[in-house]
């Protein structure tokens, strides 16, 4: 395998001189397992370890290599792993806020082109959750496709891809079904040559078998759902990339339990174009679609135009993007309480003069 067949592509080209370290080259990652990092390129595929300066930097709130990164390994004759010293410049992440609460970024994978959102129309499919999927998708740089899985236990399932046609306009919508392989010609038809695809999704939608499908070979562990509410188990337990044979790389994924979103304010406003647009048309630019009056978005609510749950999963995903931030910043947090403590005065004194009006 050459570097070539990894992805390696004119934009990598115009990082080689000034990112590779003196004596390195350059390098894929393609898996990592607890601490190790395996790497493939112009040289026979090996695992990997970060250098004393990349581990320090890491440890210290910096980025450790995710696979898909780029890096500049030295490679040392007779050794049977390599050294990552520094991960070149990315052009494109998925990153998510990580589990718990603790405020800070994990990235998923890097240097991806296309992100396939993998949702199964089952008992377990959730349109809310592909639309947080979107949200952060937008975010990633990478352009967002869906796939529709397990259309052989559907009994409608057109009436759920229009369902997500209407809360993903624009965006690649595939009805496929990894077991009888229905409709993955037309999935594979959409990749090119050295492109770079990620499967992310929750447990259970089938992404390990829908990979083998695609590598045309057993490469991935597959297990049966739980019959009761068609939840997944954790098959693949490490995120891996694999050419397809079609000369497409594709990485593998864990099913993610929650994906809490990352920075992704404009991925929201990209996942939900139709309700900021009815924002922009309320009588005041400060509504906050109550029962103010002239508001847009409550008058398409009462005609039909606006789903109750779609307005409500919009509202939510704003307010974790300006609880993070405050938590990112305490100087807007600051802020935001003054506002609150502004506004709330206000009302307390509009009231106040109203009472005093009565009496």
């Amino acid at each position: 395998m050459f570097i070539e067949d990894l992805g390696w592509d004119a934009y990598c080209e115009t990082l080689r001189h000034e990112n590779l370290s003196e004596g390195c080259v350059p390098a894929r990652v393609i898996s990592q397992h607890r601490g190790l990092w395996r790497v493939a390129g112009d040289f026979e595929e090996c695992w990997a370890e970060p250098s004393g300066k990349l581990r320090k930097e890491s440890e210290a709130g910096g980025d450790w290599p995710a696979v898909g990164d780029w890096v500049s390994a030295e490679i040392l004759s007779g050794q049977p792993n390599a050294t990552i010293q520094r991960i070149l410049p990315r052009r494109s992440r998925f990153v998510r806020k990580v589990a718990g609460k603790q405020i800070a970024e994990q990235v998923i994978v890097a240097n991806i082109d296309v992100v396939l959102v993998v949702a199964a129309l089952d008992g377990d499919f959730n349109v809310r959750r592909i639309e947080r999927y979107l949200a952060q998708c937008w975010e990633s740089g990478a352009q967002p496709a869906i796939v529709l899985n397990k259309a052989d236990a559907c009994a409608e399932p057109q009436e759920l891809v229009s369902e997500i046609e209407r809360i993903a306009k624009g965006v690649p919508i595939f009805l496929v079904s990894a077991k009888s392989g229905e409709g993955l010609d037309v999935l594979e038809a959409s990749f090119r040559k050295g492109q770079t695809i990620v499967l992310l999704g929750s447990s259970g939608v089938g992404k390990s078998t829908l990979v083998n499908r695609l590598l045309q070979e057993e490469r991935q562990p597959t297990h049966a759902v739980r019959a009761s509410d068609s939840r997944g188990r954790h098959t693949t337990t490490s995120r891996e990339l694999f050419v397809m044979p079609s000369g497409a790389l594709i990485i593998d994924t864990p099913g993610l339990r929650e994906l809490q979103l990352w920075n992704a304010a404009d991925g929201v406003s990209q996942t939900f174009t139709d309700v900021d647009e009815l924002a922009a048309q309320c009588r005041f630019t400060d509504c906050q679609h109550q029962n103010e009056p002239g508001c847009a978005v409550q008058y398409a609510l009462t005609e039909g135009v606006l789903a109750a749950d779609r307005l409500e999963s919009w509202r939510k995903l704003q307010r974790e993007q300006e609880f993070l931030l405050r938590k990112m910043n305490p100087e807007t947090g600051a802020a935001q309480k003054k506002r609150t403590k502004i506004l709330m005065r206000q009302v307390r004194e509009k009231y106040q003069k109203r009472d005093k009006g009565k009496n």
